[in-house]
């Protein structure tokens, strides 16, 4: 066993350019908030009252830096488009206020938290995590990290995804339930927050089904865009093959 693990080679961390900057942000971990925009709680059945914000995550290798051309997920036959303002953390903080959480955010991205509704469906149905539904492989296309010494606080911004050049979702960062530093707040009681964290802040209504072929393009006012678009994939998973 030892011989075969001298053979592996180094896992390289996943980095995300820095704009402006010969740098790039070390991923550490993707945290992401569920239902945080009021419209996309009441599409997905829930009630949007101002509960305490939950959260679930992806490894830091479903990051797809740039977009670009994806092959289409496997074991899935309803692949969602959630588009989101991505948050980079730059220091530590456990337990932290609201306005202390401010001072941690980094930058600023766009990302898209792409969902096999399928298996998220049969996940809630079955009281099963999200796991396999949330953390797969290219997950998380994103932009580069605009560093908020350069944008400042970012509390409100058109936020709106196409697919094939029509308009899908479309909202506003004002229209966040839970704040950006709210959220942080929040998370930071649960987990201690490190450099080189993201956090995913939600999704705006109209998210929908992507097919093989689609073109992806997420804006956010004053961060960016992302482009991604999905090629068929030729083998799925043998799951699917075999029908189980």
């Amino acid at each position: 066993m030892i011989g075969v693990l001298k053979m592996l080679e180094p896992v390289k961390p996943v980095t995300i350019p820095i704009k402006g900057s010969d740098f790039s942000f070390p991923v550490r971990r993707i945290w992401c908030v569920g239902r945080n925009f009021a419209e996309h709680a009441r599409e997905m059945g829930h009630d949007p009252k101002r509960e305490p914000p939950f959260f679930f995550s992806k490894p830091a290798d479903a990051v797809v830096v740039g977009g670009g051309e994806l092959m289409f997920p496997i074991a899935t036959e309803n692949l969602h488009h959630e588009v989101e303002l991505a948050v980079a953390i730059g220091g530590p903080g456990l337990a932290v206020s609201a306005n202390e959480a401010e001072s941690l955010i980094y930058g600023y991205a766009v990302a898209l938290d792409m969902t096999r509704r399928d298996l998220q469906d049969e996940a809630k149905h079955l009281a099963r995590p999200w796991a396999m539904a949330k953390g797969f492989d290219q997950s998380c296309p994103i932009s580069e990290i605009v560093p908020v010494s350069s944008l400042g606080a970012l509390d409100r911004g058109r936020i709106e995804l196409k697919v094939n050049g029509d308009l899908r979702q479309a909202g506003d960062l004002s229209q966040m339930i839970w704040s950006t530093s709210e959220c942080l707040s929040v998370l930071s009681n649960y987990v201690e927050l490190r450099a080189g964290d993201l956090l995913l802040t939600g999704t705006p209504s109209g998210v929908g089904r992507v097919l093989p072929g689609d073109d992806l393009k997420a804006q956010i006012e004053g961060v960016g865009e992302l482009r991604v678009r999905y090629a068929r994939r030729e083998n799925g998973s043998r799951l699917a093959r075999e029908g189980l």
